[in-house]
């Protein structure tokens, strides 16, 4: 049979007709998610949303966590959830404020802000002081407590990115770098090793470590910094009261002292076995919220310190590497803000808060896993504590106003709003136009 073509003409039968040429759409830029990435906002809004979710995360495992435990004292389920989200209430304005303090104020408080730091550690001698699992770490004020140590990491920082910024290109020489840095950082460090919160002065340790390689100081220093500081943990963590304790867990961990059938009560290797025990039965997928069997009384502080195995019991695997992935975009945000902002001050504070939220996350997280010692260590945002969160907060708060303040961030997140607006506005007008008006009746 023959087709006739617009064109009048005729075809055979079987002749595959010829489709209209399709308009070629443009070519896609390979580089379009590079550009996105290297926005001058990314910090900014990769910092707001780990942030956001991990402390929605805590505050959910903590409800989970904790209310087995508190029907058991006779206290109301939600007693510590409602405790967590009253601290989580009141951090959350600190951090708003943080964000929006400019740089320059963070200079000028710096001195303040660590004689008031080391004034409140010092009180922990006084009769306010109070002694928590052997730890004289608290002060207390009657109707609530404060951990002193929380402040004192932020002042450090702080500190630490003013002086140590001042006094960049003089670092080469070993006098500059140990004068007033070093003398400042073993003040803080030494006083909270006195309360015996070894766990906390290893973190400290990190946050001083990181400032220091952050603003160049020489290497050599640092190994034997490292060195002397190795030394001095060891002889802590032996010579401190409660040795005994301290050294039964250091064995539980690194002699292979511990199997599964050694979790009884009281010895170094009960936590460290129910923490493992908790991550290998969520499997993949885990049991499902609020389905722990450990933390029925098993797991020691499980809505503390232990809070990263009730997260791999109820959640699984899956719930443990997004935990461990939003910490690794905080770590990443805060690298960003460290490559890319000019000033040496912002680039050594900032490291430092990351090496003590990121680092001090890795060192709970490896006493649950059984690789580090069980040394009392919160998970940041996530664990139950008021002093903890409100100070993590306010640092994530001043690291934001960081990012707020990089190269051409402050214009492009003004951009940004300038369009909400006018999307917005839009929007209610086009909703306005496309409401039927009612045509009047004919009688």
């Amino acid at each position: 049979m023959l087709g006739r073509r617009k064109d009048g003409a005729t075809a055979k039968a079987g002749t595959p007709r010829r489709r209209p040429r399709a308009t070629r759409r443009p070519a896609v830029d390979e580089r379009a998610w590079l550009g996105q990435w290297d926005s001058a906002v990314t910090s900014y809004y990769l910092l707001v949303g780990a942030t956001t979710l991990l402390a929605i995360i805590g505050l959910v495992m903590v409800l989970s966590s904790s209310a087995v435990t508190e029907i058991a004292a006779g206290r109301s389920p939600y007693e510590a959830f409602f405790t967590q989200a009253r601290f989580a209430l009141m951090g959350l304005p600190v951090l708003l404020v943080a964000t929006r303090l400019p740089t320059s104020f963070y200079r000028h408080a710096a001195w303040p802000l660590l004689g008031v730091s080391l004034l409140l550690q010092l009180l922990i001698f006084s009769p306010l002081g109070k002694e928590v699992n052997g730890n004289l770490n608290w002060l207390n004020f009657g109707s609530f407590y404060v951990q002193p140590s929380e402040p004192a990491k932020l002042a450090l920082a702080v500190w630490l990115g003013v002086v140590l910024g001042r006094k960049q290109r003089l670092l080469g020489s070993w006098k500059h770098a140990i004068v007033p840095a070093v003398p400042g950082a073993l003040l803080v460090m030494g006083l909270v090793l006195a309360g015996h919160d070894l766990g906390t002065m290893l973190v400290i340790l990190l946050l001083v470590a990181g400032a220091f390689f952050v603003a160049g100081v020489d290497w050599k220093l640092l190994a034997t910094a490292g060195g002397i500081s190795a030394v001095v943990v060891g002889v802590g963590f032996v010579a401190m009261q409660e040795s005994s304790n301290r050294m039964s867990r250091f064995l539980a961990t690194y002699a292979g002292v511990c199997d599964t059938t050694d979790a009884n009560v009281g010895t170094g290797c009960y936590q460290s076995v129910h923490g493992l025990w908790a991550l290998g039965t969520g499997g993949l997928g885990g049991v499902g919220l609020g389905a722990s069997r450990e933390k029925w009384s098993y797991l020691p502080e499980a809505h503390n310190d232990f809070i990263f195995g009730v997260i791999g019991e109820e959640l699984g695997l899956l719930g443990t590497l997004l935990v461990l992935a939003l910490f690794a975009v905080l770590g990443l945000a805060m690298s960003r803000v460290i490559r890319r902002h000019p000033d040496p001050f912002v680039k050594i504070t900032t490291a430092g808060i990351a090496c003590w939220i990121v680092g001090q996350a890795f060192i709970n997280i490896g006493v649950v896993i059984g690789i580090v010692p069980v040394i009392g260590v919160p998970l940041p945002l996530v664990s139950s504590g008021g002093s903890a969160l409100i100070t993590t907060m306010a640092a994530l708060g001043v690291v934001i106003s960081f990012a707020r303040d990089e190269p051409g961030a402050r214009e492009a997140l003004s951009a940004r709003g300038s369009v909400v607006r006018r999307s917005l506005a839009v929007v209610g007008h086009a909703g306005r136009r496309a409401v039927p008006r009612r045509r009047p009746q004919k009688r």
